[in-house]
């Protein structure tokens, strides 16, 4: 008689690796590559190949030295390099982008564990960081096209000046980080995200439509900010992320709708014009009680039906 052999689930495999799937991610901000790269110039390349290069290099040092596994194929290491470049200024010295890469990289993700371990996005951590140890670097914005003049030019941003047109939000004809001012191109990648079923609508939806909701309650124009800041490319790109965000759809819609609420706090009460960083800080913080109000449902689990006389 065959004897059965009774395992620890899942017990039914896909052939969706995490190498698939921040491959589908790094195509998804090809786009706004590439539109940063028309309006800061090469200087923006050189920023982003940096922080790619410099992350999976972290990655693989750490790994040797601790004798783990050579995790930098799965290409985590090259996603969060491409987000923590997306959140920087283009005049931002390398060697503060390199620390960091090392934020993200070893502190955020690889010391908790490794990829699904850690608690936080790497990036937005790796962004914070340097946003408290170096405000005055962090907030120099290159005016769009700076590289056709003699010289530098910056200005504030979109959420400061508030005088800029849709289309130039849109568009990204603005100044601000690397990855966060083109709409556009940040609009198509994460569609494209959601056709590839990388992620689902629940958050990104959630997170935008509370931001417009608060807006428009409090007198601000919800389209411009909408159009302004990090908040595309935060809610399609970041507050995504699988290991930091809720599991269930319900959860989802919290986790979201706590980013919007916290996002327009910060922007309309607080020091500082944005706020998308750390909000999802914030809500990634609070993810294991979301998951604990909204639980999963086990497979083939059936509510217990009340007895006759029951209350």
């Amino acid at each position: 008689m065959e004897k059965l052999v009774v395992s620890a689930s899942p017990h039914m495999k896909s052939g969706v690796t995490t190498a698939k799937i921040m491959t589908h991610v790094l195509a998804a901000l090809l786009p706004a590559a590439f539109a940063s790269a028309i309006i800061f110039g090469g200087r923006a390349m050189i920023l982003m190949g940096f922080c790619v290069a410099v992350s999976i290099l972290w990655e693989k040092l750490f790994c040797l030295v601790t004798k783990k596994k050579d995790t930098t194929d799965d290409l985590s290491a090259a996603v969060t390099g491409l987000l923590l470049s997306f959140n920087l200024p283009v005049t931002l010295p390398l060697w503060m982008a390199f620390i960091g890469c090392f934020v993200s990289i070893v502190i955020t993700k690889q010391l908790f564990g490794g990829i699904g371990q850690n608690f936080a996005n790497p990036a937005i951590v790796g962004r914070i960081v340097l946003m408290l140890s170096f405000p005055t670097a962090m907030t120099t914005w290159a005016e769009p096209f700076y590289y056709r003049f003699d010289e530098v030019r910056t200005g504030a941003t979109p959420l400061v000046t508030k005088s800029e047109s849709y289309a130039d939000l849109f568009l990204g004809n603005v100044g601000g980080c690397l990855g966060e001012t083109c709409k556009a191109a940040l609009l198509l990648g994460g569609i494209y995200l959601i056709a590839m079923k990388i992620i689902t609508p629940h958050t990104p939806l959630a997170f935008i439509g509370t931001v417009m909701l608060f807006s428009l309650a409090v007198g601000e124009d919800p389209v411009y900010q909408l159009l302004s800041g990090g908040l595309i490319l935060g809610a399609f790109f970041m507050a995504t992320d699988y290991v930091t965000t809720p599991v269930t759809g319900k959860g989802k819609v919290i986790f979201g709708i706590g980013c919007g609420i916290l996002t327009c706090v910060m922007r309309f009460y607080g020091s500082m014009p944005e706020g998308v960083s750390f909000s999802i800080l914030l809500m990634n913080i609070l993810v294991p009680y979301i998951d604990m109000f909204t639980p999963t449902r086990p497979l083939g689990a059936k509510k217990a039906e009340k007895k006759k006389g029951e209350d």
